[in-house]
């Protein structure tokens, strides 16, 4: 199947994602999430559980634009967890002994989960300085140049673009990472041939492309282009007062580029493509490689979990 292939909608749309993580994939299904990890032994270890999120228990969280900032926020929370419990496989004695003398004899049983919230916290802070703070610093060098508060933002959302595309492909050339997007690309292979009604083989899994509109990455780069628009209409203030515009409006920014992702992924129109082509470069460029057959059994494992619902209800 080749990239244009992907203007046609699948025979059966679903709202499965996944993720890649250390040597495994998350499959995440409308009620049941699973993650399967081959272990530095050959064995693949599975784990499954149950989803329990806001938008399940509550209606509000299921409604247009506010869905997206919700699902975004419990998505990293999530993966942070699950990378995390595939970290764990891989960590030698020493690792291992020191980080639970730290954490377990402060938080005793919250370790973990302040761990996870320290993680995602400072994620947070390392955005907001690298994709908000710099690029607006950096387009301020225009500002005697450039009189028109639509160019600036223009300058700026172009700045925070090549940021971003920098970052991705400079991770991209690490070794251990290029395994976690290998990972990657068995996660959307594997789903593109569900959606397809094929049974799940590996040989049926590899005709497919490694490319998903769905994507994390396609939603970013859609992110800082809604971006341009959005914070176009507060012109360009002083440093401060742009910065909190930008932290401020950020909610609203995810909302509205979740649901247009969310369009995109259930398309097949000229230009539903179109509009998802530049987030699908940047997968082929950076965030996505071609899986061997191993790597594809193990998000076969993840996904069948989530079909069938053959779950283990222990939590990691």
């Amino acid at each position: 199947m080749k990239i244009k292939d992907l203007k046609r909608v699948p025979k059966h749309i679903t709202s499965i994602g996944g993720q890649a993580v250390i040597e495994g994939v998350m499959m995440r299904g409308p009620k049941d999430l699973a993650v399967s990890i081959r272990k530095p032994n050959g064995e693949i270890e599975l784990k499954t559980e149950k989803l329990n999120t806001l938008g399940m228990r509550h209606k509000i969280f299921r409604l247009p634009f506010i869905r997206g900032v919700v699902g975004l926020i419990e998505s990293l929370m999530m993966g942070t967890r699950i990378l995390t419990y595939s970290a764990e496989f891989f960590e030698d004695e020493d690792e291992e002994e020191e980080k639970e003398g730290l954490f377990d004899k402060i938080f005793k049983d919250k370790a973990e989960d302040i761990m996870i919230v320290l993680t995602v916290m400072t994620s947070i802070i390392l955005a907001v300085v690298l994709f908000m703070l710099v690029p607006t610093i950096i387009t301020n060098i225009f500002r005697n140049i450039v009189s028109s508060d639509l160019g600036l933002n223009l300058i700026e959302g172009l700045v925070r673009i090549i940021i971003f595309f920098v970052y991705v492909i400079s991770i991209s050339k690490m070794e251990d990472i290029k395994r976690v997007f290998q990972y990657h690309g068995a996660e959307h292979k594997t789903i593109h041939c569900y959606e397809n009604e094929e049974e799940l083989t590996v040989e049926n899994v590899k005709k497919y492309p490694i490319l998903h509109a769905r994507c994390g990455t396609s939603f970013l780069f859609m992110v800082m282009i809604i971006s341009i628009l959005v914070l176009s209409f507060f012109g360009w203030p002083n440093p401060l007062q742009r910065l909190l515009n930008r932290i401020i409006m950020f909610p609203v920014i995810a909302g509205i580029s979740y649901e247009i992702n969310r369009l995109i992924g259930k398309s097949g129109s000229d230009l539903a493509f179109y509009l998802s082509y530049p987030g699908l470069m940047i997968q082929k460029l950076a965030t996505v490689k071609e899986p061997d057959d191993e790597q594809i059994e193990v998000a076969i494992l993840s996904l069948e979990a989530v079909l069938t619902g053959d779950k283990d209800e222990d939590k990691w």
